[in-house]
């Protein structure tokens, strides 16, 4: 073993990734508000609260102001960090947005109770990276710039460890090697984790993000705490393991009294897990939790397929009464992959690949039938493809349209105040603008639904007396 006595950080996902994983992003703020204080005295190094689903969800089902969540988080949370996951220049939406929009939810985002912001894009292109590292480091948070993890001719160690230097080089604090599908093995971690620290200084951390869908999640973060991982991501029992990420317990446990020893004492995880026991049954028994999740799936190996993007697999072929060709529908998805440059299959990368696959099997042909994403894709609207496409394939989608070799966003002007005039009957708060801007349709719902709630004198107008609210 090397790097003697030398202790290992934990960030908890049970407040954001968990429930993402298994339960459709669903848990609400009053579901987390009874043990936020308990969360905040286990000595963690970050509790992940706030990003990825969480704000679509919030929105979407849940009636919450993702916002006012944060906030809340936050007053409970005065000692740990809350950590948040941003897609790089989609923030949280699906699509690229201005520089003027980035850097004003960056700086919301740490305004309002955010610490430290784990930015990653789908395609590692750095230059999607670019405007969310300086806004975090304007606005002082932590910068922690991820590698999306996956494996094909292109992704070799080389390759991860370069991109790691570089994003250094770009102002990151923390380096997250990002491995959403649960590909990387073991003694890949030990080499990867190795090779990565070698070339960083001693004072940027290595952070492992990693999943439990192909059951070797617990081995990976061993081996990588061996090489000098200095934090992983764990999701305490109650929802950890399967596609969440590996249970926080039994690795605090392992690493007891060993030179890797966390700290932190499992007696004070216990009453917590317990009530996220019960949180967790009454997902199931509302719908959100399906018990699967909770199974390791070898084919992911094969695969390369996310625990999220299967299920999401799954629905499309069930609303066309052809899930029968799930197989095959699986077994295609690496050649889309392929023939489109060999992707990282994470948000949104995962879920255009997985549709075009649908599409090639059911339609009986290979691209007879083709998604405007894909297309954008293949154009370079999201973004340089780690490796070359299919010429035969490009030919046949994109044409002799023009393909983008800038960075998208220097296609885009500025759109916050464009968004702010469009909302001026909603408007109660800069947040707003941000909600809208990420998802129209879906924030302006929220919007008339909080005004009609609203209709009287709302009780949170104390605790918040720098805004007004429509009455």
């Amino acid at each position: 073993m090397e790097n003697k006595n030398r202790k290992v950080l934990i960030t908890d996902t049970i407040l954001r990734d968990a429930h993402q994983s298994q339960a459709a992003t669903r848990m609400t703020y009053e579901q987390m508000l009874p043990v936020l204080d308990q969360l905040d005295e286990v000595g963690y190094y970050s509790l992940e609260a706030w990003g990825g689903a969480t704000f679509d969800s919030c929105l979407r089902f849940l009636h919450e102001d993702p916002w006012e969540r944060l906030r809340n988080l936050k007053s409970h949370l005065k000692k740990t960090p809350i950590q948040m996951l941003l897609r790089g220049q989609n923030l949280l939406g699906y699509k690229h947005y201005a520089d003027d929009v980035v850097e004003k939810f960056v700086e919301y985002s740490l305004k309002n109770g955010v610490s430290i912001i784990r930015v990653f894009d789908a395609l590692n292109d750095v230059r999607n990276l670019e405007t969310a590292m300086k806004a975090i480091k304007k606005y002082d948070g932590i910068c922690e710039a991820a590698i999306s993890y996956t494996t094909s001719p292109v992704h070799t160690n080389e390759y991860f460890v370069k991109l790691a230097k570089t994003l250094e080089d770009m102002g990151a604090d923390n380096i997250c090697i990002k491995d959403m599908a649960n590909l990387l093995l073991p003694y890949n971690a030990y080499e990867l984790v190795k090779s990565i620290k070698a070339v960083l200084k001693p004072q940027t951390k290595v952070h492992l993000h990693t999943h439990n869908t192909t059951g070797t999640g617990d081995m990976v973060y061993l081996k990588a705490i061996e090489a000098g991982c200095d934090i992983v991501d764990t999701a305490l029992s109650a929802l950890g393991n399967g596609t969440s990420n590996p249970a926080t317990e039994p690795l605090v446990k392992t690493l007891e009294g060993t030179p890797y020893d966390t700290g932190i004492d499992i007696n004070k995880l216990v009453p917590i897990n317990n009530h996220f026991k019960k949180v967790a049954d009454e997902l199931e028994k509302s719908g959100s939790l399906n018990p699967n999740v909770r199974k390791v799936n070898v084919n992911t190996l094969i695969y390369q397929v996310p625990g999220g993007m299967l299920s999401n697999l799954m629905n499309q072929l069930k609303q066309q009464g052809k899930l029968d060709k799930l197989d095959e529908v699986l077994a295609e998805v690496p050649n889309v992959r392929k023939d489109c440059g060999y992707p990282p299959l994470v948000t949104p990368s995962s879920q255009i690949v997985g549709t075009q696959a649908v599409l090639n099997v059911v339609g009986g042909e290979r691209y007879k039938m083709v998604t405007k994403e894909f297309k954008a894709l293949l154009k370079g609207e999201y973004g340089k493809l780690p490796a070359e496409c299919d010429a035969e394939v490009v030919k046949k989608i994109v044409g002799n349209e023009e393909v983008i070799t800038c960075r998208p966003a220097d296609l885009l002007s500025p759109e916050f105040e464009k968004y702010k005039s469009e909302i001026a009957e909603y408007y109660t708060q800069e947040e707003d603008v941000l909600s809208y801007a990420l998802f129209n349709e879906v924030a302006l719902n929220f919007f008339k639904w909080r005004m009609a709630k609203n209709s009287g004198i709302d009780k949170n107008i104390a605790d918040n007396k720098d805004r007004v609210y429509p009455v």
